[in-house]
């Protein structure tokens, strides 16, 4: 076995070629009195023939060759909002040359020609790479729904003395190497603070503790190396824990470092600026100016259209909070905010955008939505104001509660009309066929809950009713309030002519009231307290609203998309009005 200085000799050479002492030096990081001696040594063991590796030195560094690579390119690339709606981050171009592409090549370049790249969002983009550079695909269908680990996991099988890599870092120097001494993480050095993971070091620059946070540290960047004992504990630590629920959200690093103690992975410190990795669409432009003006990206030139701006306007660009239909981020151009949304997975069979594209110009007309600025009404993708600072609607204010009221009644009673039909109990039988039919949907109560829902629509159908624009969506976090304390109702895709009491109920159940509070809503609404006759219809809309949303749920989660606690809290409330309302009709309802 090599010590760990005539190891860094060798290879360097190995992978120069026959070049200075000092050059090695600057190679291996070690001082060139140490690269003299050890290079005499060597030389004296017959392992170099001057400064050239002989056959002898060769063998003894086979037992270090890396195996194999795997990057990883899967993942959303979310903080890359909106240019990672079109196309995952790895196979942005930077500088020229698409980012996953360069690493192939690096690696490659290095003698690494068993790559496999792990892919899941959008992963058809990646398969090119496949006949391209003879790299394997290997698809994580877990990508969404957990953290990187899962992709580790898709190739448990192939780790042994492996470069774990990330699709999107640009390395402006080759790291690669065919040998390797040990597990090492690649680092960088950071004076000062920083919000990095850093690293605390032991004897040989061992890594024994890692923080999120610190300063004057070296930091996680880049890839990472696993030698075959590494990789044999890591997948079965990663095997045990993976069906653990705390493990869904962890990176596999957080894995590697809640067992730290059982490993040994050391710090590889590279030199500034040669680990580029992107966590913003800004961080990339600083580094590649060029970068927004030369992207394919329709997203970019739809701004562009509408706004009448230039790509080096646009700044300031981050995800907003994600919704359950549709992604959304902000930019600036100049002293102006924007949002721009983009429709989710799906939403083309959900949501009618051309009904969407004129209600919202009603709405805008109403001065009921003053953010509102253009939609594609093929597409579905929109563009708005962004409110700086905004609130959304506090229903348990009783002044906002009034004044959203008086919002549902102002569109209630304005007259305007818009093609699409809506109502949620037809909605509700369109997811039901989405998923199949009601027959394919296996879940316990949900034939007896669907059998009262059809008799309570029989009941409210012998009702004469008002038809009228109404919003569908018509909750808190679509009422903002911004600085001088104006409303701004938005998200028009449910937008519709239907019953009135349609926004009452989608209001009930997506603010969550109690029942004192609904009916304190409604009367705000009326002006009055409701009638018998009115309390029970609009009690009937709650508990639609509450189904339909359910049903909607079901099939959300089915595309994948998962919609988390709302699944509960629209069933919660589907079944508790379902049981009020028929108990006013005079029937029994569900227990």
């Amino acid at each position: 076995m090599l010590k760990e200085k005539e190891f860094a000799v060798l290879e360097a050479l190995a992978r120069q070629g026959s070049v200075s002492q000092r050059q090695v030096a600057d190679q291996s990081g070690l001082s060139l009195g140490t690269v003299n001696s050890t290079v005499k040594a060597l030389q004296q063991c017959g392992l170099l023939d001057g400064m050239t590796v002989t056959d002898a030195g060769r063998t003894a560094l086979e037992p270090y060759r890396v195996g194999n690579a795997v990057i990883l390119a899967a993942g959303l690339s979310s903080r890359f909002a909106p240019i990672s709606y079109e196309k995952p981050k790895g196979l942005l171009r930077v500088r020229g040359e698409v980012l996953v592409e360069r690493q192939i090549r690096q690696l490659q370049e290095a003698g690494i020609d068993g790559i496999t790249v792990v892919v899941g969002y959008k992963k058809e983009q990646f398969f090119y790479l496949e006949d391209r550079f003879c790299v394997s695909i290997v698809v994580n269908e877990e990508y969404a729904e957990r953290n990187n680990h899962s992709s580790l996991m898709v190739v448990a099988d192939q780790l042994g003395s492996t470069y774990i890599c990330s699709s999107d870092d640009y390395f402006t120097a080759n790291p690669f190497s065919p040998y390797a001494w040990k597990s090492y993480y690649a680092a960088q050095y950071q004076e000062g603070p920083t919000e990095e993971w850093c690293m605390a070091l032991g004897p040989g620059r061992r890594i024994t503790g890692v923080s999120i946070g610190g300063a004057d540290a070296w930091y996680m960047m880049g890839h990472a190396y696993f030698d075959r004992m590494f990789s044999e504990r890591f997948v079965e630590v990663l095997r045990a824990e993976y069906d653990h629920p705390e493990t869904r959200d962890k990176l596999w690093e957080q894995l590697y470092i809640d067992h730290i103690r059982e490993f040994d992975m050391v710090m590889r410190p590279y030199p500034e600026g040669v680990i580029n990795e992107f966590d913003s669409l800004d961080e990339l432009r600083s580094f590649d100016a060029d970068f927004l003006e030369n992207v394919d990206s329709e997203i970019f030139a739809n701004i562009e259209r509408v706004l009448g701006c230039n790509r080096a306007d646009i700044a300031d660009i981050y995800p907003l909070k994600q919704g359950l239909t549709n992604l959304s981020c902000h930019f600036r151009i100049g002293a102006d905010e924007y949002v721009y949304r983009h429709p989710g997975v799906g939403t083309e069979k959900l949501v009618d955008r051309r009904s969407e594209a004129h209600a919202q110009a009603v709405a805008r007309d109403l001065g009921l939505d003053h953010t509102f600025i253009f939609e594609d009404e093929a597409e579905g993708w929109k563009l708005s104001h962004f409110i700086p600072g905004c609130q959304t609607l506090d229903a348990d204010d009783d002044a906002q509660l009034e004044r959203a009221m008086a919002m549902a009644r102002t569109l209630h009673d304005s007259g305007k009309a818009v093609e699409k039909r809506f109502d949620f109990y037809r909605e509700s039988c369109r997811y039901e066929d989405l998923l199949g039919g009601r027959a394919a949907i296996d879940i316990p109560d949900y034939a007896d809950l669907a059998a009262q829902v059809d008799r309570l629509h029989e009941l409210v159908a012998r009702e004469e009713s008002h038809v009228c624009l109404t919003h569908n969506d018509f909750f808190p976090l679509n009422i903002l309030i911004d600085g001088q304390d104006a409303m701004h109702l938005i998200d028009w895709e449910y937008a519709g002519m239907a019953d009135y009491a349609s926004d009452f109920g989608t209001f009930v159940v997506c603010a969550q009231l109690a029942e004192p509070r609904a009916r304190q809503a409604l009367a705000l609404y009326f002006g009055r307290e409701p009638t018998t006759a009115e309390l029970r219809h609009n009690y009937a809309f709650v508990a639609f609203a509450g189904w339909c949303w359910y049903v909607w749920s079901l099939y959300k989660e089915v595309q994948g998309e998962l919609v988390g606690e709302w699944l509960h809290v629209y069933y919660r409330y589907g079944k508790e009005y379902l049981r009020r309302a028929l108990a006013l009709y005079g029937e029994e309802g569900v227990r």
